[in-house]
């Protein structure tokens, strides 16, 4: 009799879930594809340990400098988990916060024209932070719909236009449902903070994600993450106004993207291809909508895996960094080569990190002298505040 009660009592907890798995309602309409199959883990991908060696930084400052930015000073910039913006100083030993997007995620950051910062914000849009001003909203809405999910932003310094990643027509929080969806409604965006103006150059991108502008500001290259694949859009030129893959079959889901402005690119690979993944993207649909349903926290972590890939102008893999273990720096979101060095941010992990570019390229040059000793907890640098009240607006008296 207890038996049969228990199994009773069991029917009554399974039953409703499996009718939410299988029947609730989710918006997505799962499309299938068949994703080329992953190229093998040797040769230009073959498995290295050269990430093990990176230096921390800014530990304590933070989790999640998602996107990060480099000055021609060398100072480092770089948008948390919580909305803060933050500085850190050339030679890694403190920081100090900018600005706080509330309500916001900071991903994409980059140097905007004429000085300052512009912001990919995945809730609130583009945004510019100048200089001793406060945040500023730049663009919320190209081509007549809005930036649901903004994720990464580049400047063409000669021209001054930025260009943008719109990831989907799903927000932050869901965006595993364009993944498996598979529909491709990402974009990319120009916008030129002289006229204000904005345009969509591509659409149909999937899961648009990192943005780089490439030599002379003749194309400007996109990651498609679900695809893994990066597309070129050129700017100049004979093909102006057409679009072609720049690498295909990548081996890992591209990130963040950045180019050092001379020879190559660097893009950052949040993690290894999942076999299982590619075996249900051409699945059925209800398979799909049925892991739609399922909260985040049950599905499973990525390995923790440190991986980036150098690429020339032509799309070759000229460098392959790589590290798996429970120490990694990962994921890496994010890899700037900035001087003698490859700085790396990262969606979750703690503070940034570096490494010593001539250890990738023995040409490179040499970091300088010391920069072992550079501490991992940096100093939090607090500007002083003015020793002398404002004075008050004309008509707001001692009356108040």
């Amino acid at each position: 009799m207890l038996k049969r009660i228990a199994q009773l009592l069991g029917l009554v907890v399974v039953l409703p879930v499996l009718a939410y798995l299988l029947l609730w309602p989710t918006p997505i309409a799962p499309q299938a594809w068949t994703p080329p199959k992953a190229p093998a883990a040797d040769g230009v991908f073959a498995p290295n340990d050269r990430l093990k060696a990176v230096q921390r930084l800014g530990l304590g400052a933070g989790l999640g400098p998602e996107g990060i930015a480099v000055d021609a000073e060398g100072r480092l910039y770089a948008g948390y988990l919580d909305g803060r913006i933050v500085t850190f100083s050339a030679n890694g030993a403190s920081y100090q916060e900018l600005a706080t997007v509330e309500g916001g995620r900071p991903l994409g950051i980059s140097l905007a024209p004429g000085g300052g910062l512009v912001i990919a914000d995945a809730h609130r849009g583009l945004l510019g932070l100048a200089p001793a001003q406060p945040l500023k909203t730049l663009l919320t809405e190209a081509g007549g719909a809005p930036l649901v999910f903004a994720d990464d932003v580049d400047l063409a310094p000669k021209s001054g236009k930025l260009y943008l990643s719109d990831v989907a027509i799903y927000p932050y929080a869901q965006m595993m449902y364009e993944v498996l969806e598979h529909r491709g409604t990402g974009r990319l965006i120009e916008y030129d903070p002289a006229s204000g103006a904005s345009r969509v150059l591509l659409g149909g991108l999937q899961f648009a994600n990192g943005v780089a502008v490439g030599p002379d500001e003749a194309y400007v290259l996109v990651n498609e993450t679900s695809a893994y694949r990066i597309t070129r859009y050129w700017l100049k030129g004979e093909k102006a106004g057409t679009s072609e893959v720049f690498i295909d079959n990548l081996p890992g889901l591209p990130d963040n993207l950045s180019f050092n402005g001379r020879d190559r690119f660097w893009v950052a690979l949040y993690s290894p291809r999942d076999p299982l993944l590619d075996a249900i993207l051409p699945g059925p649909a209800w398979i799909k909508k049925l892991l739609s349903r399922l909260p985040p926290k049950l599905l499973a972590p990525p390995p923790r895996k440190a991986w980036v890939l150098g690429l020339d102008i032509d799309g070759k893999v000229i460098a392959n960094l790589q590290y798996e273990g429970k120490d990694a720096y990962a994921p890496i979101t994010s890899v700037e080569e900035s001087g003698p060095w490859l700085y790396f941010g990262s969606l979750s992990a703690e503070g940034l990190a570096r490494l010593p570019l001539q250890s990738v390229f023995p040409d490179a040059p040499p970091p300088p002298l010391g920069w072992e000793r550079t501490p991992a907890k940096p100093h939090h640098f607090v500007p002083p505040k003015l020793g002398y009240a404002p004075p008050e607006e004309e008509g707001q008296g001692a009356g108040r």
